[in-house]
């Protein structure tokens, strides 16, 4: 159940929140004074703060600024006797995320409060998400912490532990071997060789039999048996670089 602080110096506006945001099954806790507002905000987790914008002893904008200090994940709603666009400016620069006038319907009250909450509930998703990312997965040489850095880890974390071919694009130079080389780091099969073949840089003559190996006696000078590299790479990862160099029959080989 959603935790609501409210805040208001008028007895009757506090009664009438308090009244009609339980009968909309939140847990709402009222306060008169913004200090003592604060301090309840230091004792307890609140998902979202309803607070008036003229206050005698402190008004909303400040307290807002005070509140965003001691719970910056907790989202705020102002309440204002008149609204104006210089209203809306300042309340949003000080971390608002929205405000109402003071002879709203529960209704319109209601859905910014739902709008809000699933505002809060996304930011801290993300930030769980992010930080489950940095704790639980180790990408060994990869770098970045931006959007599209995580979506990569995520990706990574995602496909790490599954047993299929996993095909890495991407121009020279971008990092396709580090990816490759987290996915096997962060797999059940890390303790296994990890093996990286450059498929342009073996002469095509010799690629099958480095590969897949021989037999003693398959040709001439084949005097004891090879094993290839996938053998070798048995229960651990194979990276073959530029995979597009491999002459046709061989990849069908693959």
């Amino acid at each position: 159940m959603p935790k609501i602080l409210v805040l208001d110096d008028d007895q009757n506006i506090r009664d009438m929140l308090v009244i009609m945001l339980t009968r909309e099954g939140y847990d709402v806790q009222a306060y008169g004074d913004p200090y003592k507002a604060m301090q309840g905000l230091r004792k307890e987790t609140f998902d979202l703060i309803i607070t008036d914008l003229k206050m005698p002893r402190m008004d909303g904008l400040e307290f807002l600024q005070r509140a965003k200090k001691i719970a910056p994940e907790t989202v705020v709603i102002l309440i204002t006797a008149y609204a104006s666009g210089e209203t809306a400016v300042a309340a949003m620069k000080e971390g608002a995320f929205d405000y109402i006038e003071k002879d709203f319907r529960i209704e319109d009250l209601t859905k910014i409060i739902e709008r809000a909450l699933d505002a809060r509930r996304e930011c801290s998703e993300d930030a769980l998400f992010r930080q489950e990312v940095t704790n639980a997965v180790s990408f060994g040489a990869m770098i970045g912490s931006s959007p599209e850095m995580v979506k990569i880890y995520a990706v990574i974390n995602k496909i790490a532990d599954t047993p299929v071919n996993v095909l890495i694009l991407g121009e020279s130079g971008t990092g396709k071997e580090l990816v490759a080389l987290a996915i096997h780091e962060n797999s059940s099969r890390k303790d296994m060789p990890f093996m990286v073949i450059n498929c342009g840089g073996i002469p095509e003559s010799l690629l099958e039999s480095e590969l897949f190996g021989y037999m003693k006696g398959a040709f001439t000078g084949a005097h004891a048996d090879k094993p290839g590299l996938f053998e070798v790479a048995r229960g651990g990862t194979i990276f073959l670089d530029e995979i597009a160099d491999l002459p046709p029959l061989l990849q069908v080989k693959l």
